[in-house]
């Protein structure tokens, strides 16, 4: 049996499975996560990352965005330092960013490895489409919060669990880099671990407040 690897509960079962790997559910946080058996090998996922578009010209991808970007912009002052942690090869959300006036470093594994910027705490930290991504959630999410200065933001967009019949449906599990699905009550659980205000901006774009 897997542990969870957000709150490392053994509480879980087997939540679906197709015909490409399994998916467990924790009755703890109720995080959904693919075993480790079954994620890519490091190579494969760069190559799988090396096939998005995510272009900051792109009208459409900027839309998209925007559901995060645009409602936090409003809860920052002008000259806002941010941090865009998994910006990859394209990072429009620091573009985005940088035109309402933040002040916004990038940070990525793979496309932009400043490792520097991670022991440095900002205004805002912004990851859209990347928590799935997370094989350790518990780690990289600790990573991350630590990179919030008190009263500060840390906004993300990712698709989130409603049941198990629409997850049998669900394009987003198909990616091969999607390993950790979460739901409204597992980011409640970690609000509330954190001790943080968690507001949603949209279905799948939301922030934590770091308290003072």
């Amino acid at each position: 049996m897997n542990k969870c690897p957000l709150c490392s509960s053994n509480s879980n079962v087997v939540f679906y499975r197709d015909s490409r790997r399994h998916y467990k559910r924790c009755f703890n946080c109720w995080l959904v996560f693919v075993p480790d058996q079954f994620h890519l090998n490091h190579t494969d996922e760069q190559a799988e990352y090396d096939k998005h578009e995510n272009d900051p010209q792109d009208a459409g991808y900027v839309n998209f965005l925007s559901r995060l970007v645009v409602p936090l912009q409003a809860r920052l002052q002008e000259g806002a330092r941010g941090l865009d942690f998994g910006c990859g090869p394209g990072p429009a959300v620091a573009s985005m960013m940088r035109a309402s006036g933040c002040n916004v470093k990038n940070y990525d594994p793979i496309y932009a490895n400043n490792p520097i910027f991670l022991s440095e705490q900002f205004d805002f930290v912004i990851a859209t489409e990347v928590i799935e991504h997370f094989r350790n959630p518990a780690v990289s999410l600790a990573q991350v919060w630590q990179c919030v200065k008190p009263g500060g933001h840390f906004g993300a967009m990712s698709k989130l669990v409603i049941s198990q019949q629409a997850f049998a449906n669900w394009h987003y599990k198909n990616d091969p880099t999607h390993v950790a699905f979460f739901s409204r009550e597992t980011l409640q659980w970690v609000a509330s671990r954190w001790n943080a205000t968690l507001v949603f901006f949209a279905a799948d774009a939301f922030v934590f407040i770091k308290g003072c």
